[in-house]
């Protein structure tokens, strides 16, 4: 069975949250949550929050969590805020401010290998 969650219009940059992303992609969702308690990045914040709603999505499916894994931890690109900024001269200097939405997916099949008889 699959559980997911979806997290929209985060302001975090994809990229700072890809990171942390792929730090806990192969881990337990329990481990994962413990592991971004103690990463020294913002971008770790929204990203536990997500883990915390997939794994009490589960527990409503009542599902054991100590089964779980991650099946996929997606980190897509939000809208774009477009600001600028005063720049030399009476230019304007444009800027973005990107914002992300983060798709988790848990699964409690395990990911089995082929085996040959």
């Amino acid at each position: 069975m699959q559980i997911t969650t979806i997290q929209k219009n985060i302001h975090t940059t994809p990229r700072k949250l890809a990171l942390v992303a792929d730090m806990v992609r192969s881990m337990a969702p329990a481990k994962a949550l413990i592991a971004l308690q103690f990463t020294n990045k913002t971008a770790a914040g929204p990203l536990s929050k997500a883990i915390k709603t997939v794994l009490a999505n589960a527990r409503c499916q009542n599902l054991d969590s100590e089964n779980l894994v991650f099946e996929k931890i997606e980190i897509n690109e939000g809208p774009v805020m477009k600001r600028f900024r005063a720049g030399s001269k009476g230019r304007v200097k444009r800027y973005k401010k990107r914002m992300s939405h983060i798709k988790i997916v848990l699964s409690d099949e395990k990911k089995g290998g082929s085996s040959i008889s």
